[in-house]
Parts: C-alpha cells; structure tokens; sequence
C-alpha cells in the first residue's frame, strides 16, 4: 500500500523514522513487547487501595476552646489528642474562620471540614516550628512544618467540603521563590546548601533549616503513612506543593478542588509512595497539576524507593505546567502508572504529559499508560519526554523512558504532538499513540536521541486544515 502524505505530516513521520533506530540497536534493551496486561494491572491496584474508615465519635474544635476568628491551633490539636486517645474518630471544624498554625495529625483521625469551614494558616514561618522531619524537592531534612502534617501514622483524613487556605501570597511565602527582574530567590542559598548536604551524605537530622531559612514548607504532608484519605476539601494559597503524600501506602485524593497559582504550587506530588488513587479532582496550579516524584539525586538514590502502583482518573487540570507530570525528581524511578478519563485544557497549560529528568537525577520511568484523555489546548506539546532537564546530560545516572501508551485520546489544539528531548547514553524508548486525534498542530515536532516511536492509528490535522488519516505504524 502506498500512503501519501501531506508535507506537515510526511515531516513527522520522517523525524520519527530518523528517531528510531532498528530493533537490533534498541540501546541494548530486549525487544520484548510492552506489558499486554497493563490496564488489566491498573484493576488489581484499585482492588488493593481502600479508603480508611473511622469510628463515629465527633470531637468539635468548639469543645476543646475554638473560636472563630480567633487562633484554633491549640484547640485543634487538643482535639485531635482526644479523638486518637479515644480510638478514633471526626475532629469537626464547623461552619466559620479559623486561623491557625501547623496542625499535626494523630492515627485514626479524620479532620472534617463541615461546610462554610475555613482552616486560614498563619503566613507567620514561627507558626510551623519546631522544625520536623520532611523531605523538600526530594531531599529529606530538618524544615518547616508543613501546614498539615503527619508523621509514621495509619488510618488518617482530611475531609469534607471546607476549605484550607494557606495565606501565601507575594508579600510573604511566594516572595522568598521570587527570581526575576534581577532579583535572587531567597531560597536559592539554602537549596544549593541542602543539595550539598545531600550530596556529601550527611545524615537527615543534621539537615537542619526552619528558622531564618527561606525552603518554604508544603501544604499537606503525610510522611511514611499508610492508610490515608484526603477527600472533598478545597485548597487555595499554598506556601508550595499542595498534596504531598511521601513513603506512603494506600492513599486515596478524591474531589478536591486546588486552585493556587503561586510559584511551585503543583497540585499532588505522591513521592515514592505505592498505590494511590487519585480521582475526580479539580487542579488549577500554578506548577504541574499532578508531579510523581521519588527522591532526588543522592538522596533519592540512598532511600530508593520508587513511586510505582498509581491511578488518575477523571480528573480536571486546568492551568499548570502539565496535567500530569513524572519527575524531575525521580532518582528512585517510577513505574505503573494508569492514567484515565482526565479533562486537560488551558491557555496555560503547557503539557498534557511530561516526563523529565536528566543525568543527574537519573531512575527509570516505565509502563505509563493513558487513555481516554479530552485535551483541549495546551501550549507546548502533548507528550514531553525532557531528559535534558536542568543538568542535563551533566552526570553518571542517565535516565531510562520507557513503555509510554497514550491512546483513545483527543486534542483540539497543541503546537506538536512530541517535545522528546534526549542525549547519547540514555534511553527513550517505546512510546506509543495509539487511536487519537490530534489537531492544531503547527510546529515542528522535536525528536532527538529516542528509540521506537509508534503510531497507530492516528489522525494528524494541522491548524486551519482538514483531517488526513494515517494508520502507518512506525518501527
């Protein structure tokens, strides 16, 4: 059969063909085929993932000295002492305005927010010491308290239809990320130094950063925990990172509703964390929506832990850097991640799917699959695979891509279909599109240093042009 192209899409199936090198020179990879059972693997890790349930006891904060209006920090830790004293049960913020400082989550304890609550975090960084043990852009250390956190505990919640808001803003936390016009981020010192640290392997607890240092802290951060329930609430003015579940099992993130636009404001961040369910939640960010990470660099590879085991679906991302994101920090690799019936569209949102890391980081990402994706407008590329990430080809770790399905899927709008960005001695290798539409292309695709490359049944239409098919599978 003979297929004759148009020139825009004779022009990527060409830079797909000088992409992908034969079946012989794979870069040392077997050619086995990807993992037939994928979707079939994605039911087993749902059937694992259960929300955890609590006993019926209500403590109010009103109970134990609350106030509206009035600091509730106090009265809402007593109230989550009683509830875990007492085996369990719902610490109710009821309908009102609560300022507060860091809250510290106990096992058992499902902290609700009632309808018309609000949680107002203190923007003052004295109201989240003493200092506890987090992990910060992959890097475990001695910082701020996040503005929820809990640490080693099972069977935990955050629910109900309140809203936490993080009072950051340009005048306080998002100030200390500031780097333009010429001005330096306050951080950029303590990030060099924690890295450092890392790097020279000095140990976690002697990490030690908090008080007058500038690493803000996260918003919600469950650490080593299993069984967790984040359900229903809104988030709004986070410090940075939203949703940060690290080295945890079984996590559940169900109709939340983000919207914070700050710098470094991804969405969920599950960092080396196993079976998590992340579905029917609202993300407008001002980073990516969701950013699967596992460790960064050392650090990461001493703990090496993967995230692996995660579904998304029906989720909607809004502005972002991507939808859904894998990296950068991800020393500790990723694998297993099931992507459904999610809506992406933005003016601002610049990727559907995102992969990156670089020499420096290094870890392996493989067997991500997605399908069913409605993507409206996105500004770079539907699927960015950047290996040249920051360091870049600068490092002893080249990082491994592979097995990537993208299928079922349509774009109304999107420069390019592939942003694939790699370098000699790393791999990228079978990704595939399978199925789609996608339309408004308009640039050239960028394809540098990958393997095989598929298409299977997809319909290219450039900007202000009708549909061509093609169903050419390339090698």
């Amino acid at each position: 059969m003979i297929l004759r192209l148009p020139p825009w899409a004779a022009a990527l199936a060409s830079a797909l063909l000088a992409a992908a090198p034969p079946p012989a020179r794979s870069q040392g990879l077997a050619a086995a085929a990807p993992d037939e059972a994928g979707w079939g693997q994605a039911t087993r890790i749902l059937a694992r993932i259960r929300a955890p349930e609590f006993p019926a006891a209500v403590f109010p904060i009103t109970a134990y000295g609350a106030t509206p209006g009035q600091d509730a920090t106090a009265a809402i830790q007593a109230a989550i002492a009683a509830c875990h004293a007492q085996g369990g049960g719902h610490v109710v913020v009821p309908e009102g305005t609560f300022p507060t400082g860091a809250i510290r989550l106990l096992s058992r304890v499902d902290l609700h927010l009632a309808a018309g609550a609000v949680l107002r975090f203190s923007a003052d960084p004295a109201a989240y010491l003493p200092a506890v043990f987090t992990r910060w852009e992959g890097v475990e250390c001695m910082n701020y308290s996040p503005l929820i956190y809990a640490f080693e505990q099972e069977d935990i919640a955050v629910t109900g239809s309140g809203l936490l808001d993080g009072s950051a803003a340009p005048d306080n936390w998002w100030e200390w990320a500031r780097h333009d016009q010429g001005h330096v981020a306050r951080a950029a010192a303590d990030s060099r130094a924690l890295n450092a640290m890392a790097e020279a392997g000095v140990p976690p607890e002697r990490r030690r950063f908090g008080a007058g240092h500038y690493l803000r802290p996260n918003f919600l951060q469950p650490y080593r925990c299993r069984n967790v329930l984040i359900e229903g609430v809104a988030i709004v003015r986070s410090p940075m990172w939203e949703i940060h579940p690290v080295l945890c099992q079984n996590v559940t993130v169900r109709g939340v509703r983000i919207s914070s636009l700050g710098p470094n404001n991804d969405g969920c961040d599950p960092e080396s964390c196993r079976d998590v369910l992340i579905e029917g939640c609202v993300f407008n960010t001002g980073d990516d929506c969701i950013s699967i990470k596992s460790g960064r660099n050392a650090d990461g590879r001493r703990l090496g832990v993967a995230a692996e085991n995660l579904v998304i679906r029906r989720c909607d991302m809004r502005d972002g850097h991507a939808g859904v994101a894998i990296g950068s920090e991800i020393s500790g690799s990723c694998r297993r991640v099931y992507i459904e019936d999610c809506r992406m569209s933005s003016p601002n949102l610049e990727r559907a799917l995102r992969l990156k890391s670089n020499a420096t980081r290094g870890g392996t990402i493989e067997d991500i699959y997605a399908r069913r994706l409605a993507i409206g407008r996105v500004a770079e590329a539907v699927l960015t695979v950047d290996l040249l990430y920051e360091e870049g080809a600068r490092g002893s770790f080249p990082p491994v891509v592979r097995n990537v399905s993208l299928e079922t899927t349509t774009v109304q709008s999107t420069p390019r279909l592939f942003f694939i960005a790699g370098f000699a001695g790393a791999t990228i290798d079978r990704i595939r599109v399978a199925h789609s539409t996608i339309a408004g292309l308009n640039a050239a695709e960028r394809i540098e240093h990958a393997g095989r490359i598929e298409l299977d049944h997809v319909e290219l239409i450039p900007e202000h042009t009708g549909p061509s098919r093609s169903s050419r599978v390339l090698p």
